[in-house]
């Protein structure tokens, strides 16, 4: 009961002058990136949520680089731990399309590349700030006890990043466990052109 109350505290806490921040559900996306992914640190929940936020946009600097580091991507992964799709952050307005999908043959590269330059194009400024969202993602961690290496030292560098809405990369725990090679597509055009091919 008493942590229930807490968790309605905190939802009623950063319902603030833009759109209300679901933390129920920011809580439940972190465990289950913990469950999923128990080598994640508070960057890589910090990068899945920005994700979310930010969509794409911020890695597309134009076509023919995109594409080029797409294929070179392609050609030097190896093994990846992910799943074929994943959702970001806690809405799943965006989701992980793993590159696995490409080399097993179920989407081709420029299927996924047309996916991302579309999603990219399609991003809208969300009505809450993402320096908002990221204090009510750290007041979760903090308030639920949430254990995560390294958090002391990640907590202060984060927080400046997500101050000038900088990107990041994953931890080097994350890399180095799961291997992840994905990129990012918005929700409706993930459903209305991949979602079929990977089922």
């Amino acid at each position: 009961m008493r942590k229930l109350l807490l968790v309605l505290a905190l939802a009623c806490s950063f319902s603030l002058f833009g759109q209300p921040i679901d933390t129920i559900a920011m809580r439940s996306a972190i465990e289950r990136q913990l469950a999923t992914y128990p080598e994640s640190t508070l960057q890589d929940i910090y990068k899945s949520f920005y994700q979310e936020h930010f969509g794409p946009g911020h890695i597309i600097s134009d076509t023919a680089s995109a594409r080029r580091y797409l294929m070179r991507e392609l050609s030097e992964m190896g093994k990846t731990q992910s799943p074929y799709f994943e959702p970001t952050g806690s809405q799943g307005d965006y989701i992980r399309v793993c590159l696995s999908a490409i080399a097993d043959s179920l989407i081709t590269a420029e299927q996924l590349l047309d996916a991302l330059i579309k999603s990219a194009n399609s991003w809208q400024d969300p009505t809450v700030s993402w320096l908002e969202k990221w204090e009510a993602i750290v007041s979760i961690i903090q308030a639920n006890k949430i254990e995560l290496e390294g958090f002391e030292t990640d907590l202060p560098l984060l927080t400046e990043a997500a101050r000038n809405h900088q990107a990041v990369h994953h931890s080097r725990l994350y890399n180095e466990a799961y291997h992840p090679h994905y990129r990012i597509v918005e929700r409706g055009i993930f459903e209305r052109e991949l979602r079929q091919a990977l089922k």
